[in-house]
């Protein structure tokens, strides 16, 4: 009995993950403290973080909630961060939560709507190149003035749509005939991995050209006393040239089709989507349209709210859901519950997430690098600073990166280490580097995090590994745009 009750335990542990995985989660879950006795708690911090890491590349044998969970619990019992700090953390990051659980829901009730404008999109433009760079275009304009994971939300909504139809429809046909469409739908997955990682590679680069893009773009102009125009000025010689590299970057990758760009829209699922559309056009009446004209209105409302920024975004997302739901009808509370699904995991792991960055704060993980590079002066130490942000980036939240640096440079400048000019060049590398470069990796940007871990991610086969080999070509392109820029033009 004793042995059956072993067996029901381990097979539960982490369900269906392979053995190897359980295997090393309970690893690291046993090392950890054993570390942190013999090394103390900073060997301890950074392997922490990079187990973190781990859990996320293996998200597709087991979402990183649980096995990453574990590890932030486990941090806490072990003291190296506390509740407090954790609370702090979510407390500094509450509107990116709200964010996610009002406005994705309320994005969940324009699909109707939104896959209606992109199918007419995706069926009018036949050249992949063309369309890839629309994609492109498209977000990071719009991320300029709104933000990147209501883009992200967008994107996703979309390509969920589209994978749906093509889902159905596979469905509907008899088991033998199932097997002949596997090559079909392998070429339509390929092609949504490359449209979703254009749009997401779009919103990191067009949320650097205003003070109004991403939170430590306010942030640090608020502490360099930067109005819009002005930040526009000073930063534009960086962030034009490295918004322009993104998209030369992408109408290079998909004419030379490397690194998994370049799949085109296979012509049997274009003849879907078109048969689709046709019937949902045929099949539209005066209510039909009457929801269509509600959610353009209501997508107008929205566009206008987060570019003049009239309240925080979440709070926009819930009156965004209130306008949908009660216009459109929707009355059920079973409805208003499947508008909340794609977003809750994700709020969770963000929390899980903010206490490994808890984990950073309170044993000053990153000092010592700061430190050093605060040693340096010169032309050196700019490069220093856009390394140094750049790869903690890559490993961190990029806005809390963005704040620890500033921070340092601050204290630096108010005790006479540099003048004024110098102190505005290091805060716009430090913004720079926490942009550009954590496109990298999808830790540092919640927007890339929110699109690894979504459903949709998984359906499509779009790992942490293949969003780290398809954004490679755009961080070495505008990484070296960046530093040119920086050192010549800022």
């Amino acid at each position: 009995m004793l042995a059956t009750y072993r067996k029901a335990f381990v097979f539960n542990f982490l369900g269906s993950s392979a053995t190897w995985y359980k295997l090393t989660i309970m690893a690291f879950l046993l090392l950890n403290p054993l570390l942190l006795f013999v090394c103390g708690p900073f060997i301890t911090g950074w392997t922490l973080i990079l187990e973190f890491i781990f859990t996320l590349a293996m998200i597709l044998q087991c979402h990183p909630l649980a096995s990453g969970g574990l590890l932030a619990l486990e941090a806490l019992a072990l003291g190296m961060t506390s509740p407090a700090a954790v609370l702090h953390e979510v407390e500094s990051n509450l509107e990116v939560l709200l964010m996610l659980m009002f406005m994705v829901a309320g994005i969940h009730f324009m699909k109707e709507g939104l896959r209606l404008a992109f199918t007419t999109l995706l069926l009018r433009v036949r050249s992949k190149m063309l369309l890839s760079l629309i994609f492109c275009v498209i977000a990071s304009l719009l991320s300029a003035f709104l933000d990147a994971l209501t883009m992200i939300a967008v994107i996703i909504t979309v390509a969920s749509s589209f994978y749906m139809v093509y889902f159905d429809y596979i469905q509907s046909l008899p088991l033998s005939e199932r097997a002949d469409k596997v090559p079909e739908g392998d070429a339509f997955k390929a092609f949504l991995r490359n449209i979703m990682m254009h749009g997401a590679v779009g919103t990191v680069f067009g949320g650097t050209l205003t003070l109004v893009g991403e939170p430590q773009n306010i942030f640090i102009a608020q502490l360099m006393g930067w109005n819009f125009m002005e930040y526009l000025r000073i930063y534009a010689v960086i962030s034009v040239p490295a918004l322009l590299a993104c998209y030369l970057t992408c109408f290079f990758v998909e004419w030379t089709k490397i690194l998994g760009f370049g799949k085109p829209l296979p012509e049997s699922v274009r003849a879907l989507l078109k048969a689709r559309a046709d019937k949902q056009m045929e099949g539209m009446d005066i209510r039909a349209w009457a929801r269509m004209i509600v959610q353009s209105l209501v997508g107008v409302y929205l566009i206008s709210a987060l570019a003049l920024h009239i309240a925080p975004v979440g709070f926009i997302g819930l009156s965004v859901m209130v306008l949908l739901t009660a216009f459109l009808g929707v009355t059920e509370e079973h409805k208003f519950g499947e508008a909340f699904t794609e977003a809750m995991p994700f709020a969770s792991l963000l929390v899980v997430f903010f206490s490994i960055v808890a984990v950073i704060h309170e044993q000053q993980l990153f000092t010592p690098l700061i430190a050093s590079v605060l040693k340096l002066e010169g032309e050196v130490q700019l490069l220093a600073f856009f390394a140094a942000n750049g790869i903690l980036s890559t490993m961190s939240d990029s806005v809390f990166v963005a704040t620890v640096f500033i921070s340092e440079v601050e204290k630096a400048f108010n005790a006479g280490a540099f003048d004024r000019e110098w102190y505005e060049k290091l805060a716009v590398v430090v913004n720079t580097a926490t942009n550009i470069p954590a496109v990298a990796t999808p830790n540092g940007q919640p927007a890339f995090l929110f699109l690894l871990t979504s459903s949709l991610a998984s359906v499509i086969r779009l790992s942490y590994l293949e969003m780290v080999k398809m954004a490679l070509p755009f961080l070495v392109s505008t990484s070296t745009v960046a530093v040119i820029s920086i050192m010549y033009f800022l």
